[in-house]
């Protein structure tokens, strides 16, 4: 079980009690893809203490050959001892903060960004919670290469005569909370083959970490039933992507939904509202951390439910941020344009600083828009002030290179190893030349 009240000591003596056979220590590259070191449990002390030293140079966003030494530490309130549905032989896991040589965190790590934007909270008097919703599609082997052919062709919400992973998505869900994160809901999204799973609410940091271990998870058990999980945001034209729409709250110290007004006609506070400001100011700024992939922008479309207009409403499910139903201490914005092809540590550390920034800086945010954004002519775009998310990742890129907001807070080293990567990523693909390009063009030039 997931416990945040583990010690040295406690961990050694289950290691040794359970007959651990291996130790996974773990951690993320800026792009958020896994990474990990295996040792025996015989080094876990050695770890525990003083970290195992690794090469990073080959580690995106992480050193170059000149400084690759690194030292990845195991967190003990992170432990826990992975299914046998995942892990045949006994085998623990870790998640790991990473050090220089000389003792000092290192700054390429998203972990500790995400820690120093929650400080940065606490000092303000607040804790940060985010609850994410995670949806992927399952698709059919072809032998032993992956297909684009979905597991079923089921809808929203649809009963297991025509949801056939329900079986797929129950065992998920087992060995999740075998991991101490126990699942919310589940169901069958809007596209064939497309599901989610959620889980509640918690800091930042703990969710963060729970994104990277459900994209896991996800992955292998779907192995096991012959199936193949993505969380790519738009792998079938003409249906609806994948998205991570993120739930987002600030709690005082005692508690208390900070969000939350009774005396407000939308039921929000003041500091709630500066909140949103942020988000809607600097949300072009963010984007390209929220949705980093070539294949992001090709979900941010109109006609597919996903947000694609600067606006925020309480009901309304077009708009980009929206105030879901539920007061008191359930008080809180979903921002429905986050994808899993991100970093969940750098998305949710942009998230709170834009939040934070708007609270800073007293940013109100334009009325509530409370109509179908998709229907509305120019004319009545313009009226209401709404702009349009950045429409590709090579304009994201270029919002990126003019952002104060997302230097500051992703500092200087993931800052610029980041548009490096990402720059010859879009680089690549402009210069590509596609099928649908050939077929339009050449009979006819």
């Amino acid at each position: 079980m997931e416990s945040k009240n583990f010690t040295k000591e406690d961990v050694l003596n289950i290691v040794k009690k359970e007959k651990v056979l291996f130790v996974r220590l773990q951690f993320v590259d800026i792009l958020g893809m896994p990474k990990n070191i295996v040792i025996p449990p015989i080094r876990l002390e050695e770890a525990l203490d003083d970290g195992i030293p690794f090469d990073a140079s080959s580690i995106a966003g992480y050193a170059t050959i000149e400084e690759s030494d690194k030292i990845a530490k195991p967190d003990p309130k992170s432990f826990v001892i992975l299914p046998e549905e995942i892990e045949k032989r006994k085998t623990a896991k870790l998640n790991c903060d990473i050090y220089e040589p000389n003792g000092r965190r290192f700054i390429g790590d998203s972990k500790y960004i995400l820690e120093l934007a929650q400080k940065k909270a606490r000092e303000l008097g607040f804790i940060y919670n985010t609850g994410p919703e995670c949806e992927f599609f399952l698709f059919k082997k072809d032998g032993d290469n992956n297909s684009l052919t979905p597991n079923d062709a089921a809808g929203y919400f649809d009963l297991s005569h025509r949801d056939l992973a329900e079986g797929v998505r129950a065992d998920i869900s087992i060995a999740l909370e075998s991991l101490g994160i126990n699942t919310y809901t589940s169901h069958h999204e809007v596209s064939s083959g497309q599901h989610e799973i959620n889980f509640r609410y918690d800091d930042a940091l703990t969710t963060a970490d729970r994104v990277i271990t459900l994209k896991y998870v996800t992955k292998v058990i779907a192995k096991t039933h012959n199936l193949h999980a993505s969380f790519m945001p738009k792998p079938l034209y003409g249906l609806n992507g994948s998205g991570m729409h993120t739930h987002l709250s600030l709690f005082n110290r005692n508690g208390k939904n900070a969000f939350h007004d009774p005396k407000d006609k939308n039921l929000l506070s003041p500091l709630a509202k500066y909140f949103l400001g942020g988000l809607i100011k600097y949300i072009k700024e963010i984007t390209v951390i929220l949705n980093p992939t070539i294949n992001s922008y090709k979900r941010l479309v109109p006609g597919f439910e996903a947000p694609t207009y600067i606006s925020w409403a309480c009901r309304n499910r077009s708009a980009l941020i929206r105030i879901p139903t539920g007061r008191g201490d359930s008080t809180r914005c979903e921002l429905r344009s986050p994808d899993l092809s991100g970093n969940p540590y750098l998305q949710f550390a942009v998230m709170l600083a834009a939040g934070l920034k708007g609270i800073k800086d007293k940013i109100n945010p334009p009325p509530p828009v409370e109509k179908n954004i998709y229907l509305l002519s120019s004319k009545e775009m313009e009226k209401y002030n709404i702009h349009h998310l950045p429409e590709s990742l090579g304009h994201a890129l270029s919002l990126m290179e003019e952002s104060k907001l997302l230097k500051d807070t992703l500092g200087e080293h993931i800052y610029n190893s980041f548009l490096y990567v990402k720059q010859k990523e879009w680089e690549d693909y402009r210069t590509q030349v596609t099928k649908w390009e050939v077929d339009r063009y050449l009979p006819i030039i």
